[in-house]
């Protein structure tokens, strides 16, 4: 009954099947996306599909565990059960954030823990649709020697997890000495092939583009449309989590610009199908150091020029030539979007003002966070609008930040929340004396 192709962004004409290895249009070279018969979705009402996710949200019953699987006919129709590789991801929380919203001026913040997940980034809600879609390829005898991607750390760990609960070898390109020690030994525990090579991301990419072109190997990353249905569902979700009402304002870290797209997609399905009437706007945050969008943006979007991303605490979002730049765009034209950077001292000091209300962010939530202040302080945003900024990754990935913060170690940051330990002696009274002259 229902049923999604690859389709053309720039709508070339030809419809692909989703188990065919196909990442371009072969016709203008541009990337596809996953286009599903939204006629067959609607002959179910919004009612009806209300419900169906209702009853579904974190099931026990196979798939439906899952909170991409839950809504599979939206994500890919196609896939038999049997072949579906899961690892309880997605149904992350929806965190009211009310102490941090009383600080800097907001009723109604909410933060979307997407990195509450297994493998501890939003990466697995589009890895699992992906491994899935290649384990039926496999199924079907079409021989698959590897998944393969570059990475900055989360993708490498997704797809590592997700090939070794399928038995699918997988290889994973890194670049050297540029990703944090939690985030390396992701890939190297679940028996990837671990390749650390000597360049940035974009360079990685490059590389897995020319491997991918062989037809046994197969691409993890964001250009290939499938990864981004599963991320789709963090609009869907957070929809559903908030009584069906649509946010005022979503604030999205930006790299390679996969996730605003996705995010982007989900609510218009949402709209398409009668689930809502409206769209939110739309932010895409970026870092400073590695800000091709925001200086894209800052000229109407009129062009667009790839550059080299420096070096950033936020190192997934280092990315200079991202790959989804052009339905990022398009999105946020339709979203009446934004685009706003930090830099590492606004990045690092906005992380860790969320985490004295209770998180635990990653830099590149901090990203998120510190494109928020600026949004407030410009009265863009409104004290009584609902936001909803997207944390991407587990802040336990990224111990080595967080030290170097509260140790002031972070190259252009000053530490403006600070929390160093005390080294004091061993005594009732000393620990008293600390105790009164901090707390008290």
């Amino acid at each position: 009954m229902f049923s999604a192709q690859y389709h053309c962004h720039n709508n070339c004409p030809g419809d692909y099947r989703l188990d065919t290895i196909i990442y371009n249009c072969p016709q203008c070279g541009d990337l596809l996306e996953v286009r599903h018969d939204l006629d067959a979705l609607k002959q179910k009402s919004a009612a009806e599909w209300k419900e169906i996710f209702a009853r579904r949200y974190r099931a026990t019953e196979w798939p439906y565990d899952s909170g991409i699987w839950g809504k599979k006919e939206w994500v890919n129709p196609h896939i038999d059960d049997k072949n579906i590789v899961s690892l309880g991801e997605g149904a992350t929380h929806l965190l009211r954030a009310a102490r941090l919203g009383n600080r800097i001026g907001l009723e109604n913040l909410w933060v979307k823990q997407c990195g509450n997940s297994h493998s501890g980034s939003f990466k697995d809600l589009g890895m699992t649709v992906l491994v899935s879609q290649v384990q039926q390829i496999i199924a079907n005898g079409q021989t698959i020697r590897a998944v393969v991607c570059a990475s900055t750390g989360d993708t490498s760990a997704s797809l590592a997890a997700y090939g070794a609960a399928a038995g699918i070898p997988a290889a994973v390109l890194l670049p050297q000495n540029k990703i944090s020690a939690a985030q390396l030994i992701q890939p190297i525990a679940n028996g990837a092939l671990t390749l650390a090579l000597d360049t940035d991301f974009d360079g990685c990419m490059a590389i897995v583009k020319e491997l991918a072109k062989r037809p046994d190997i197969y691409l993890a990353n964001s250009m290939n449309s499938l990864r981004l249905e599963g991320q789709k569902t963090i609009a869907i979700e957070i929809t559903q989590q908030l009584g069906w009402q649509i946010p005022d304002w979503v604030i999205v870290p930006g790299g390679n610009l996969g996730n605003v797209s996705a995010i982007g997609r989900g609510f218009l399905m949402l709209r398409d199908l009668g689930l809502s009437d409206r769209l939110p706007r739309l932010v895409c945050a970026q870092a400073e150091k590695a800000n091709p969008l925001y200086e894209s943006y800052k000229i109407g979007f009129r062009e667009f020029h790839p550059k080299l991303a420096e070096p950033t605490a936020a190192s997934a979002i280092q990315i200079g030539h991202p790959v989804s730049v052009k339905k990022a765009i398009a999105l946020l034209k339709e979203f009446n979007g934004i685009v706003e950077q930090a830099s590492e001292d606004e990045l690092a000091n906005a992380a860790a003002l969320g985490d004295q209300a209770g998180l635990f962010n990653c830099p590149h939530t901090g990203v998120a966070l510190a494109a928020l202040l600026k949004l407030v302080a410009r009265g863009e945003i409104k004290k009584s609008e609902r936001i909803v900024v997207i944390s991407t990754a587990n802040g336990l990935k990224f111990p080595e930040f967080k030290i170097r913060y509260h140790q002031e170690k972070l190259n252009e940051v000053i530490a403006k929340h600070k929390n160093a330990p005390v080294e004091i002696p061993a005594s009732v009274e000393a620990v008293m004396e600390a105790i009164q002259r901090r707390l008290l």
